[in-house]
């Protein structure tokens, strides 16, 4: 017999070297508020779509993060988003806004952590 539950909400949860930076990223960049911080762990949120920050000092553990984390952000008002965004290109690794095979248009951004930051709107 299938079991039936509604899933509410998915929240990535990201370890990060500098929890500052990345919060400044976040929120500066992606425009996300901070919905609770501390030291070792906080969350940005932005109408109702929340990313978690776990801070991670073993740098073997960070060693393998970097570079091999990716998140997908889907949003509304994707060109006002970019046109704020774009301005940073000279700080962050930036792919500029296109639209892909699949019916979304996104950019791509490198958080501090070298998280891969899909942004994306459908088509």
């Amino acid at each position: 017999m299938p079991i039936e539950f509604q899933a509410k909400r998915v929240s990535p949860m990201l370890g990060v070297s500098d929890m500052e930076k990345t919060l400044a990223f976040y929120t500066t960049v992606l425009l996300f508020d901070i919905a609770m911080q501390s030291p070792g762990y906080s969350i940005v949120e932005k109408n109702g779509a929340s990313v978690h920050f776990s801070l991670i000092q073993d740098e073997t553990i960070l060693k393998g993060l970097r570079g091999h984390t990716e998140i997908y952000i889907e949003v509304e008002g994707i060109d006002a988003l970019w046109e704020h965004v774009a301005q940073f290109k000279g700080q962050y690794r930036i792919r500029d806004l296109f639209t892909q095979s699949y019916g979304m248009r996104e950019f791509h951004i490198d958080d501090p952590n070298k998280c891969l930051v899909f942004v994306g709107q459908r088509a």
